[in-house]
C-alpha cells in the first residue's frame, strides 16, 4: 500500500511540474545547413533582466551541446516572448441530481471550480533565417508559473522549459 501511496505523491509531483511544448517547422527546409546561431538585436524577452540571463544561458548550453556556435553574424537568430497569464482552475467539484420513471429522465449537473486560477508561463522560440529574414522553426512551451521562486528554483524550472523545447530542434527531415 505504501508504495501506490508513493506513486501517486510522484505522479502528482511531475504533474504538477509538466512542460507542454508545441512544435512547428519548414517542412522543406534542410536543417542541416545551420551551424550558428545568435540573439535577435532586439531582443524582449518579457522577464526581468535576471531571468533572461538564466534562459539565455540554458539555451546557450542546450544549442552547445548539439554541436551549434553562437556568431556575430549567424544563420538563426533566436526571438523569445513570453507572457504569464491566469489558466483554468485545476479541479472542481461536480455535483448532480437525476432522476427517472414512467420512461421520463431528468438530469442536472454542476462543475464547482476548487481554489483560484492557476499562473501559466508561456515562452515562445523563434528561429529565424538571418538571409531570408524567414521564421523556420518554433517552439511554444506552456508550463505552471510561481512567483516568488528562489533563483535556484527559477533556473531549474528555465532549464526545464529550455531542454524540452528545443529537444526536437533541429528537426528530423526528410531524406
Amino acid at each position: 500500500m505504501k508504495s501506490y501511496v508513493s506513486i501517486l505523491v510522484i505522479l502528482f509531483l511531475v504533474s504538477c511540474n509538466t512542460v507542454r511544448v508545441n512544435y512547428d517547422y519548414d517542412k522543406e527546409l534542410d536543417f542541416t545547413a545551420y551551424t550558428t546561431y545568435g540573439f535577435y538585436t532586439e531582443l524582449e524577452t518579457g522577464l526581468n533582466d535576471l531571468d533572461t540571463k538564466r534562459l539565455l544561458n540554458a539555451i546557450e548550453s542546450v544549442m552547445r551541446n548539439k554541436g551549434f556556435k553562437m556568431a556575430e553574424e549567424p544563420e538563426i537568430y533566436i526571438n523569445i516572448t513570453t507572457q504569464v497569464y491566469k489558466g483554468a482552475p485545476g479541479n472542481s467539484v461536480g455535483v448532480g441530481l437525476g432522476g427517472g420513471g414512467n420512461n421520463i429522465g431528468g438530469g442536472l449537473s454542476v462543475g464547482l471550480p476548487i481554489g483560484g486560477a492557476n499562473l501559466e508561463r508561456e515562452i515562445t522560440f523563434d528561429f529565424i533565417d538571418v538571409q531570408r529574414d524567414a521564421l523556420v522553426w518554433q517552439a511554444v512551451s506552456v508550463s505552471a508559473y510561481k512567483e516568488n521562486q528562489t533563483p535556484d528554483a527559477k533556473e531549474l524550472k528555465l532549464q526545464q522549459i529550455v531542454e524540452k523545447a528545443l529537444s526536437k530542434y533541429p528537426p528530423k527531415t526528410k531524406e
